[in-house]
């Protein structure tokens, strides 16, 4: 068993015991207290408090605007964070970057891939870019690309792909690595309903048998709704209301999700 199997919250959902201290495994993504103005005036966060249990599918969901890009880009070391602290695991994003930054797989909702290397070697460099050996990061790019139904583009250039296969590779890039916790930014936009329901498929798996903390940002609702166990909703910079869509449709009103996300972001 690795390491962060043994850390996995137990079949109730509560963090499971460390097993040499017998203490509590520490949230995948613990925030308190973030702040981010930027120097136009803009304030993109405004003392943001967010918890995200280990292995939980969670859900992220707001208007453009709202700040989730610049959550984002603070977990992931892109954007500086001037107040507040951010734990990956229980490792502070900031003071211990590196390793933090080791724990966590990006998915971002840019499509930005190298158009002069071939699939298998975006997925293999990136692998290597994390530390890996190169036969094994070659494996693991095998492995994805199986998965991912892009073995027989390995050796082509991601600028010669479908808008779907280039979102499908930029998943299994980011999970390259096994990363505890897979942050997914709007990971089905623009692609059709059969390959949306693919890659629920896929990420429904990869949050169950490997254990995986998956933070997932959409502007489907119904994607919400089907792939998360909790979801939080933000707006201009706070975490507004968080709880499963049963609670968040009993707090807010209305028969879907959608229902209580309009209501809440009036």
């Amino acid at each position: 068993m690795t390491a962060d199997a043994a850390l996995a919250p137990g079949a109730d959902g509560a963090p499971a015991a460390h097993p040499a201290t017998g203490a509590a495994a520490p949230p995948a993504l613990e925030v308190v207290g973030l702040e981010k103005t930027y120097d136009d005036g803009t304030a993109a966060l405004r003392g943001l408090d967010l918890r995200v249990p280990a292995g939980a599918f969670y859900g992220l969901l707001g208007p453009n605007g709202s700040g989730k890009s610049t959550l984002i880009g603070m977990i992931t070391g892109l954007v500086r964070a001037p107040a507040g602290r951010i734990a990956v695991f229980g490792r502070d994003a900031v003071a211990d970057a590196r390793r933090a930054r080791l724990r966590v797989g990006l998915a971002p909702q840019e499509v930005h891939l190298d158009r002069f290397l071939t699939v298998r070697q975006v997925l293999s460099y990136h692998g290597r870019y994390f530390g890996m050996a190169a036969a094994e990061a070659d494996a693991r790019a095998d492995e994805l690309l199986a998965a991912f139904d892009l073995a027989s583009k390995a050796g082509a250039r991601p600028n010669r792909l479908s808008g779907g296969m280039r979102r499908r590779l930029l998943i299994a890039r980011a999970l390259m690595h096994r990363p505890s916790l897979a942050i997914l930014d709007e990971p089905t936009a623009g692609v059709d309903l059969e390959l949306r329901h693919e890659l629920w498929r896929y990420l429904r798996r990869l949050q169950r048998d490997e254990g995986t903390t998956v933070l997932l940002t959409t502007h489907y609702l119904e994607e919400a709704e089907a792939l998360c166990e909790r979801i939080a909703f933000i707006r201009a910079g706070r975490i507004i209301a968080e709880g499963t869509a049963d609670e968040l449709r009993e707090r807010f009103g209305g028969s879907r999700l959608e229902d209580a996300y309009v209501a809440a972001m009036r």
